[in-house]
């Protein structure tokens, strides 16, 4: 029994190896399109570097139970139709037996997901939002390379900045609208075939002066009236100040641990004591469905092992293609719970967050019937 716990284990870690590198790195694309952004502003590369680890944590919360899912139909798929289950199953072993290390293993995987999801991710998400925040107070030493060519910038209060073409401090193109800081809204808006850009250090100020500039300016008596105006040469002043102070980043339910969730969830007036009683019942819900959705991603391997390993064998078959089209089905099952739990978020009357528990559980019933009705 030994050397067989050895053998399945052996294949099932070089599959879960393999598909948790190759599913972590699909699963990042996104940040890493993060990160290309902050070295194109210039961004020291040890930054950088810090930013990936950060967001890690928070990609294998939910890339192990995928890895776990595609690795055990793939197995169990192997060992069926190499009619190797079948020879262990003639030696007198229950497929509870032969399983069984799979089964512990995910259990190892469910606790480990649970510290993770409850201690390193929220500590780590908190400290990647604080970088983030910080990431252009550490790039202000030359904030015309946050100017880049054929976008919009968003990152100087106030204004919203397109730069066509850009040589050194010479620009060409620009369009600048100003925003209100509260609101968001676009208050005016500016049009200049060039400008040049120039930094007063002494004072914290970007300096651009637009050349043949088209203008419209909303009148501030009369909302929804603009004044259409031109003007051969017009300046704009940036406050840079803003972009060196390093502000706080406030803790949203996504970076509280597992002692900070459970004490906001027995105690909701604490932080919304001013709010009407139909708002604080939203918040609370919207509580309920965080620390709920991070358990049922904890339990989230067992579950799909459990239901990976009838599937599997059921499945016949040694192509890597049939154990994949399981696995994107299972796990749309799985996450589309997780999906709606967040789009009721604000019905708490409907108990949003019981709805991440109907495919563990349901899993977990159809995975030890049919593993039972297999033996």
């Amino acid at each position: 029994m030994r050397k067989l716990t050895k053998y399945l284990l052996s294949d099932f870690l070089t599959i879960f190896g393999t598909a948790l590198l190759l599913i972590t790195f699909a699963f990042s694309i996104g940040t890493m399109y993060k990160l290309i952004d902050y070295m194109a502003k210039g961004l020291p590369l040890s930054v950088i570097g810090q930013f990936a680890v950060y967001t890690l944590p928070y990609s294998l919360s939910f890339t192990i139970p995928i890895s776990a899912l595609f690795s055990t139909l793939l197995l169990f798929g192997r060992l069926s139709s190499d009619s190797e289950l079948a020879a262990m199953r003639g030696g007198g072993l229950s497929l509870f037996q032969i399983s069984s290390p799979i089964i512990l293993f995910s259990m190892l995987l469910s606790i480990i997901c649970f510290y993770n999801s409850f201690t390193i991710y929220p500590k780590t998400t908190f400290a990647a939002e604080r970088l983030k925040k910080n990431a252009l107070s550490m790039g202000v030493e030359d904030p015309i390379k946050l100017l880049e060519e054929g976008r919009f910038i968003r990152d100087f209060p106030g204004y919203m900045i397109y730069v066509g073409k850009k040589y050194r401090n010479k620009v060409r193109d620009l369009v600048v609208y100003k925003t209100d800081r509260t609101s968001g809204e676009i208050t005016d808006t500016l049009r200049a075939d060039s400008g040049i850009l120039t930094i007063d250090e002494e004072k914290m100020v970007l300096k651009i002066d637009l050349f043949d500039v088209r203008m419209e300016i909303a009148d501030a008596e009369e909302p929804g009236k603009i004044h259409y105006m031109s003007a051969r040469k017009h300046p704009i002043r940036v406050d840079l100040n803003d972009l060196t102070k390093k502000s706080s980043v406030r803790k949203k339910r996504k970076y509280l641990n597992f002692r900070e969730l459970v004490y906001v969830l027995r105690n909701p007036e604490a932080d919304m004591g001013w709010m009407r009683k139909y708002d604080m019942q939203v918040e609370h819900g919207r509580d309920l469905i965080e620390f709920h959705q991070r358990i049922c991603l904890a339990i989230a391997p067992l579950m799909f092992v459990l239901v990976a390993i009838p599937l599997g064998i059921t499945s016949h078959r040694k192509e890597s293609s049939i154990g994949m089209l399981m696995s994107l089905a299972v796990m749309f099952i799985y996450y589309i719970f997780i999906i709606l739990s967040d789009t009721f978020d604000k019905k708490p009357q409907y108990y949003p967050w019981l709805l991440p528990w109907i495919p563990i559980v349901l899993g977990q019933i159809y995975g030890l019937f049919m593993i039972r009705r297999a033996d």
